[in-house]
């Protein structure tokens, strides 16, 4: 359920509510019984954690090549297909 701010016209006094997006507004305070208006509020912040980007985020993966050499190849191996 959302979080609504409140203010009071009366006495200034702010609150929060939480109610069903087709709950009708508050009308008044719950300190002096006076009228309220609903605030606009920036919602919930967007929360970073850790140092940067992970491998999940929105950006380019670098590609691996394929290579088609075979490990030992190096070594001298001449087993494998990849040598021949």
């Amino acid at each position: 359920m959302p979080t609504y701010d409140y203010q009071c016209t009366n006495c200034s006094h702010v609150f929060e509510s939480f109610q069903k997006i087709s709950d009708p507004p508050l009308e008044t305070c719950p300190k002096c019984k006076g009228k309220v208006k609903r605030l606009i509020s920036s919602g919930a912040g967007l929360i970073f954690k850790g140092p940067g980007f992970y491998a999940t985020d929105y950006r380019k993966q670098p590609k691996t090549p394929v290579t088609n050499s075979c490990p030992k190849a190096s070594e001298g191996c001449n087993a494998c297909p990849h040598n021949k």
